[in-house]
């Protein structure tokens, strides 16, 4: 049994926007590399996948596509998310005769079922023989260690690249959710939007996000911080340096931010009574990478008056609450979402 254990693996897989990242049963996070893809047109060879794919972003000659294959949490790019897939499930292989048993996949709220189906059918594959869903912020939450299987509300805002998931979770399912387009990639096309207009400066995505991480915040800062931004002017068309400010990009995400904060407000008006004094009472949780950004709980917790805290390592919450799915299956298997299929009558 313990052979066929070492043979077979079952894994949870945190396939997001931004980063993907693989728990393996009984060895813990073995897989943390952003979802790009790089490939050569010319011969249809994956060339890089992970860290080393996202070094070569805005870098390439036309002949090499970077790609990142999942757009708001939802494929975009069928092939190359298999592909991608595949290759970051062979990096925790042990040996060459393992293989992946169940799957567990984390996915937004609200996807339809064909979106659904292709998350399902990328996974299987890319060498899983069965694959199960569950919501993101079902994962998160309990990653978070929150009482999700009690009869009291939690209240978790997964922010992540693609999307942010915002849900009242109790009894095992989600009360009431709601799904932003609204996350850390917006983050970055506000600031090279305002880069743009304001300083007439053309950046890149990854100097996008390098200011947002190095001076972004939700709330002004009593300390004044500035990096330097290098770009290609738009009248001259040479390179050039600005220096950006924390209150520069606090302007650029603010209206990104507002849309965030008023979607919580819906989640917890349509929270039944009892639920809502739950709330109150227990808080709210942030996780994801957008959780990061400074200041976000305390504009959340001056905006709706309840408690807010960032959950311990926020960018793994998800895939450790996958984890905990993988370990103990049978005892988390009613959190899982698998939608009914036809019954097989043999008559």
């Amino acid at each position: 049994m313990a052979l066929f254990d070492n043979v077979f693996k079952d894994i949870g897989i945190d396939l997001g926007t931004a980063n993907s990242l693989i728990y393996l049963k009984n060895r813990g996070i073995v897989v943390n590399e952003p979802s790009v893809a790089a490939i050569n047109t010319k011969t249809n060879h994956v060339l890089a996948v992970g860290d080393e794919a996202k070094k070569m972003m805005g870098r390439v000659p036309p002949h090499i596509n970077v790609v990142r294959p999942l757009v708001n949490g939802v494929i975009s790019d069928f092939e190359m998310t298999e592909e991608m897939l595949r290759h970051l499930l062979m990096r925790p292989k042990a040996s060459p005769i393992m293989s992946y048993r169940r799957a567990i996949l984390a996915i937004p709220n609200h996807l339809t079922e064909v979106e659904r189906k292709s998350v399902e059918d990328a996974a299987l594959n890319a060498g899983c023989s069965k694959v199960y869903l569950v919501e993101s912020p079902t994962a998160a939450a309990l990653g978070a260690g929150l009482p999700i299987t009690q009869p009291e509300a939690s209240l978790i805002i997964d922010i992540g690249g693609g999307t942010t998931d915002i849900a009242v979770i109790s009894m095992g399912g989600t009360v009431v959710s709601r799904t932003l387009k609204v996350a850390g990639d917006k983050f970055n096309d506000d600031i090279i939007r305002f880069v743009r207009d304001e300083f007439h400066l053309a950046i890149g995505e990854p100097t996008a996000e390098y200011a947002k991480i190095a001076v972004g915040s939700a709330v002004p800062l009593d300390e004044r911080i500035e990096v330097p931004i290098r770009g290609r002017d738009y009248g001259s068309g040479l390179p050039r340096e600005i220096g950006m400010k924390n209150n520069h990009v606090r302007i650029a995400i603010a209206k990104s931010l507002r849309s965030i904060v008023d979607s919580v407000h819906e989640v917890i008006e349509e929270t039944p009574p009892e639920l809502a004094g739950d709330v109150l009472r227990q808080g709210i949780v942030m996780c994801g990478g957008g959780a990061l950004l400074r200041g976000l709980d305390e504009l959340l917790e001056k905006e709706t008056g309840v408690a807010v805290k960032v959950a311990d390592d926020p960018l793994t919450a998800v895939v450790r609450g996958l984890g905990q799915m993988v370990d103990n299956f049978d005892a988390h298997r009613e959190l899982l979402d698998n939608p009914l299929k036809p019954l097989s009558i043999n008559l």
